[in-house]
């Protein structure tokens, strides 16, 4: 006779876990057929000590001890149809209507230990296979103080970036190597020294310009950072440059290391290719800033029941030990709504564990997409301080005045702002900034 499935309810709800004060809280949106208290207890034997039968071994002292515990279920409204399709359902026969629930799931530290892939396998892993589940995403994660404290922390995070920079009471202006790709090393260089002296504060390369055969890092990284370094020497202003090192481990490690050699200050990683694995074993490697970019975070995220939110994702890469965390930008390019942009930097600039006030435990919220002078204010109003890192490629290097022109657009705008005026109504005083409004739109 086939199995069937265990009810789990009857032991996630009669055995509390014992090491309540260690434990790492997920928060789901759930989509089933089914009664989501019950699906709520099925997620948590699935993903601690239970499976869909009962097995030898599984005693009452085990699952207090290893099993998670459903704290709460929230029901929301129902909808006719489902999310996801579900081949357990129809073999079943079990149609909507689709009940929708918030699910709060606390899991045990023990179960997981230092390890940031049985972290993403434990709170995500098989949770989005389950038969019953026609819809779910991972919203967030309540980590722990003690919990927080194995992992490393950012190497340089807000603070220690605005001291490298000597920046200290404005927003960080920065751009991207635009083209993205297809400059060679010396003619990267000549637009990386160009901006040196159009006054910006930080340049990093284009996600998708890594190690190509036109420009390749172990060329490009001295060619560049001569200029940076001469700037440097002749002015005393230092600029950040971001290089893409993007790659597997061994090759990311090498690459940090010829940074460190030329006197660079950070590298960039695509975070989703490189996985939790890879950033954590660059972190342990160097002292430089890591710049998290999240490029396809969106196939994560943007399907409103399934995948995993930026609350959750954050945590988990902060984790890895990341100094600036891209949060796309308000107004920009991109399919993010304000409020999920304001959201997503306020969880950077804020301690990751729960209560936690290590102000060394905050990340550089960097905006970037479409971004220019006309967008500064709301992001300054949504962040609601100056730390943040305000990147504008075609904001800068797309003005008619040219790169310098851009920055000063940028410079001129950030003015008006920090003195409560409008844009509209300082233009006339700015040169640079009127004609960004007038190229580039409201």
């Amino acid at each position: 006779m086939a199995a069937t499935r265990f009810d789990h309810s009857r032991i996630w709800k009669r055995f509390e876990p014992v090491m309540n004060s260690e434990r790492i809280e997920a928060t789901y949106l759930l989509e089933t057929p089914m009664d989501p208290t019950q699906i709520a207890a099925v997620m948590a034997g699935e993903q601690s000590s239970g499976t869909f039968v009962r097995v030898a071994g599984e005693t009452d002292e085990l699952r207090a001890r290893a099993g998670a515990e459903v704290l709460k279920v929230t029901e929301l409204a129902s909808v006719p149809e489902p999310s996801l399709e579900s081949a357990y359902l129809e073999r079943k026969a079990i149609h909507g209507p689709y009940r929708r629930a918030h699910v709060r799931i606390a899991y045990p530290v023990a179960n997981i230990g230092h390890n940031l892939p049985t972290l993403a396998a434990t709170v995500s892993g098989n949770l989005y296979d389950i038969g019953e589940v026609t819809g779910l995403k991972l919203l967030s994660l309540s980590i722990p103080q003690a919990y927080r404290s194995r992992y490393l922390m950012p190497s340089m995070g807000i603070t220690g970036t605005r001291a490298q920079l000597g920046v200290i009471d404005r927003p960080l202006f920065g751009t991207i190597i635009k083209p993205n790709v297809g400059m060679c090393s010396h003619e990267i260089a000549d637009l990386v020294e160009t901006l040196c002296e159009a006054g910006v504060d930080f340049i990093k390369d284009d996600e998708v310009c890594a190690n190509p055969d036109h420009a390749p890092i172990t060329e490009r990284v001295p060619a560049v950072m001569a200029r940076i370094r001469a700037y440097r020497d002749r002015t005393g202003r230092d600029v950040m440059m971001a290089f893409n090192i993007t790659d597997e481990t061994d090759a990311m490690r090498r690459h940090t290391d010829l940074v460190t050699s030329e006197g660079g200050s950070c590298v960039m990683a695509s975070l989703n290719w490189c996985g939790l694995s890879g950033i954590e074993s660059l972190r342990k490697h160097t002292p430089l800033a890591l710049h998290a970019h999240r490029n396809g975070f969106g196939a994560m995220s943007r399907h409103p029941l399934l995948g995993i939110a930026f609350d959750a994702y954050q945590a988990m890469y902060r984790l890895a030990g990341v100094d600036h965390m891209h949060v796309h930008g308000i107004g920009g390019k991109f399919v993010d709504k304000a409020e999920e942009v304001q959201a997503a930097a306020q969880a950077c600039i804020s301690p990751l564990a729960i209560n936690g006030s290590d102000v060394n435990d905050r990340v550089m919220p960097a905006f970037s997409s479409g971004q220019w002078a006309g967008t500064l204010p709301h992001t300054f109003e949504a962040v609601g301080s100056t730390d943040f890192l305000f990147m504008a490629g075609g904001g800068i290097l797309a003005h008619p005045g040219g790169p310098a022109a851009g920055v000063r657009s940028l410079q001129q705008a950030w003015d008006a702002t920090s003195a409560g005026q409008s844009l509209n109504t300082s233009k006339t005083k700015a040169l640079e900034l009127q004609v960004a409004l007038e190229f580039f739109g409201t």
